[in-house]
């Protein structure tokens, strides 16, 4: 059985741990990949699972080398895609990536093509609530609470989580095109 989901506090060591796993990926990922922290722990202060969200950005999913990642400790997990946003029409090559999980620290690496629908969203996401605490806090809030009404139940978390990254997502698309927001180089 699957452990339950649990949201703790932010814990300060998510960057130093993100910073190493890094390392890692970078050896066996592509050339001219980007390596980005993202989801929760990637935003300072923000209740989270610990578990580290990775995205590793490359030109092509068919040029990433699977014993590569797994040699860095990263096995592959066959048949994700991301969610695309309800009211939204998008092409299955727009929410395509690769997943891997962390043989060691508990880490999530999501590989996407650059320009793609989902690698944007997931950096615009960060970047939103990064610079907007209050969104941030009730996103947290919202989290927290699901998580105890849900702890054994994945599935029902994310099919209410997604909805409301996707109300975030909102305001982030916004914000974004008010202050002419750009993909960020890699962290």
């Amino acid at each position: 059985m699957p452990a339950p989901i649990e949201i703790v506090p932010a814990r300060p060591s998510w960057k130093s741990e993100f910073d190493g796993l890094k390392v890692s990926v970078l050896r066996a990922a592509p050339a001219r990949s980007c390596v980005h922290h993202i989801g929760s722990t990637a935003i300072p202060g923000l209740a989270a699972k610990d578990i580290i969200d990775i995205q590793l950005t490359v030109e092509n999913l068919d040029g990433v080398d699977d014993e590569a990642l797994l040699i860095a400790g990263f096995e592959r997990v066959f048949g994700l895609s991301d969610h695309c946003p309800l009211g939204m029409q998008l092409q299955a090559r727009e929410l395509e990536k690769r997943f891997y999980r962390s043989n060691g620290r508990a880490a999530n690496l999501h590989v996407r093509e650059q320009g793609r629908f989902n690698q944007r969203y997931a950096l615009l996401c960060r970047d939103y609530l990064r610079t907007h605490p209050d969104a941030a806090g009730a996103y947290a809030l919202i989290k927290v609470r699901l998580a105890m009404r849900t702890p054994w139940d994945t599935a029902a978390y994310y099919e209410i989580k997604d909805p409301v990254f996707d109300i975030i997502m909102a305001g982030a698309n916004e914000w974004a095109q008010r202050i002419g927001w750009s993909t960020p180089p890699s962290d």
